[in-house]
């Protein structure tokens, strides 16, 4: 059994080739990588590139309102609103359970910013007035949907056509119907159905009991529903309606910048315009009238898999008693207007984040939004609605603003240690080990390289900035890359001293210096994981690069540093023991191997025998 264990084991360090092939095209493909993701540094956090971090503590009435889900859902929340005033690398995250940390980069206004991210979030649910897919700017006089005297026509948007009352919705906005019509079948003709708002059953489904179908009977003889809904009918000033309608006109939700001031400064009880996704993919413009439902009159949403109907995912929704009567009221209203007057926008801080459409009223307090949903979607929804249910506000603890010069400063000064770190490792290195020092080195540029590399991919990725304290995580981890070198190598020169050659000895010494290494990797590892756990805030920066740089260090170790000493351990250089190739049997101390010898026997006495 001893003979094909050691004919393996002599064919596998007859191809050290191989791992040096595979970390060279791994350095290469990340390299590529980086090139292409336009990313070709790492990105610098607020302490090293300027800028300002704002620190703000969430508070509410209701104890219950601070949990995961609604912190989650504030941070998603500010950063719309940071990306809506056109901040880029702008960081939005929790630290703790109650606490929300906001990094803004130089160039940004930081007082618009600070109010931006500290205001509370708005919902509202107002009723569709005209929608159509958004694009450029056109005159407010070439609008199909403007009419002269500036209300909200009862023509459908471009995006769809007319249908009758009830019917669903041409505009390819979220469907709110009663239990009778098919989950999901609502139709469009102007652009895709992306999910659908199905109300549970009506306490009375002929709707004739309901409140709001008895107002709307009486007075659908004299007007429409749509002209009851018009801006002009909620202002009372024409010369508002138009302006309006003029701003509606020329709204494009294709461009950042409008979207971030559409809408803005409108009251609840005023008609407005804003924008939204249709299912992620088109914009689409949005003419609205006053609210009709505030976000805190929902009691509970959540998003749950419908195993009964269609299948798919849905959110459910359940209304106080005071939402109830408002939400019956309106429904009652939109279920007899013609699409996209039937259709109901549910606005969150001005943008649009669904629009269900209405078949019937809905008097039960409940609902139910249905449709083309994943998982992450159903959730997404669920949460904005929770939010606006339970609503949280959040007081500024601190605000540190740091300017370029003193980042490129505090920059400088970490690149410097690095460097002196860096060059005193190398200088021992060199007057210990001599030539082994080479292998070291390489081995060290190696790592540096992997390092920056992926360092810079996880900037666009995952968000990662290097700060100052990541900085002194990647100092400190040149002693430990450097540590697994000097084990490896001690272990080679024990082997020598024993009196074997050079290659048994590489061999023979990487077992037990390949479990040193990964112990001690092991539990710097542990330590680094353990701290990115239990603290917060920058401190996770020196944690998460402690973290990386000790794999790095393991990867390095054995696709590179053994293989490549396994290759030069064939050169005459190191193989005859140069001098100047730190492993010279004499400056080691080698002594021959001992050699037991038979002791003479002692003579026999013939005599005595």
């Amino acid at each position: 059994m001893a003979a094909p264990k050691k004919g393996r084991s002599a064919k596998a360090q007859s191809k050290p080739g191989r791992a040096l092939a595979l970390i060279l095209i791994a350095i290469a493909a990340l390299t590529g990588g980086m090139f292409a993701s336009g990313q070709t540094t790492p990105r610098l956090g607020i302490d090293l590139a300027g800028g300002t971090s704002i620190t703000l503590k969430a508070k509410s009435g209701q104890e219950s309102a601070i949990n995961k889900t609604n912190m989650d859902t504030a941070v998603e929340i500010m950063n719309r609103r940071v990306n809506g005033l056109g901040v880029t690398e702008a960081e939005v995250q929790t630290q703790g359970d109650r606490n929300i940390i906001v990094n803004i980069p130089r160039g940004t206004n930081s007082a618009e910013a600070r109010q931006q991210v500290g205001t509370t979030a708005k919902l509202y649910f107002r009723p569709v007035l005209q929608t159509q897919v958004s694009g450029p700017a056109t005159s407010p006089s070439t609008s199909p949907s403007a009419s002269p005297s500036g209300k909200a026509s009862g023509k459908p948007a471009p995006s769809g056509s007319a249908q009758p009352s009830g019917s669903a919705s041409s505009s390819g906005s979220p469907k709110l119907s009663g239990s009778s019509s098919p989950s999901g079948g609502a139709t469009s003709q102007g652009r895709p159905v992306t999910d659908a708002l199905k109300a549970t059953p009506s306490a009375n489904p002929s709707g004739s009991a309901s409140p709001s179908s008895s107002a709307s009977a009486g007075a659908g003889a004299k007007s429409s529903p749509a002209a009851s809904a018009s801006p002009s009918a909620s202002t009372g000033s024409s010369d508002s309606a138009a302006k309006l309608q003029s701003e509606y006109a020329t709204l494009d939700c294709t461009s950042k910048a409008v979207r971030a001031k559409a809408g803005v400064g409108a009251k609840p009880d005023q008609p407005t315009v804003a924008c939204g996704q249709n299912g992620g993919k088109q914009w689409q413009k949005y003419l609205l009238g006053p609210a009709e439902v505030a976000g805190t009159d929902v009691s509970k949403a959540s998003a749950v898999y419908d195993t009964q109907g269609a299948g798919g995912w849905k959110v459910t929704m359940d209304f106080t008693s005071g939402g109830t009567k408002k939400f019956a009221a309106i429904t009652g209203k939109l279920a007899q207007n013609q699409s996209p007057q039937n259709e109901f926008a549910i606005v969150l801080d001005g943008s649009v984040v669904s629009s269900p459409y209405v078949q019937q009223a809905l008097t039960t307090g409940n609902a139910e939004i249905t449709g083309n949903f994943d998982q992450t979607e159903a959730k997404n929804l669920a949460n904005v609605l929770s939010y606006g249910a339970l609503p949280l506000s959040f007081e500024e603890q601190s605000v540190t603003t740091v300017t370029a010069a003193l980042g490129g400063e505090q920059l400088h000064a970490g690149l410097i240690a690095g460097a002196i770190g860096l060059a005193l490792v190398v200088i021992y290195l060199v007057a210990y080990y001599r030539g082994l020092s080479m292998i070291a080195i390489a081995s060290l540029l190696v790592s540096a390289v992997l390092t920056y590399v992926i360092m810079s991919l996880l900037g666009p990725t995952i968000g990662f900035a290097l700060n100052l304290p990541a900085v002194c995580g990647a100092i400190v981890a040149i002693g430990i890359t450097a540590d697994s070198f000097i084990v490896f190598f001690e272990r080679i020169r024990d082997e020598i001293r024993e009196g074997r050659s050079l290659r048994p000895s590489v061999e023979r010494a990487w077992p037990r210096a390949r479990r040193t290494i990964l112990v001690s990797d092991f539990v710097s590892f542990l330590a680094a994981a353990v701290l990115f756990i239990v603290t917060i805030g920058k401190v996770q920066g020196f944690a998460f690069t402690l973290g990386l740089t000790t794999i790095l260090d393991v990867v390095v170790v054995f696709l590179f540093t053994k293989p490549l000493m396994t290759i030069l351990a064939r050169r005459p250089f190191f193989a005859n023991g140069h001098p100047w190739s730190g492993l010279d049997p004499k400056s080691l101390g080698a002594k021959s191997p001992l050699r037991r010898t038979r002791r003479p026997s002692a003579p026999v006495d013939t005599k005595e025998a």
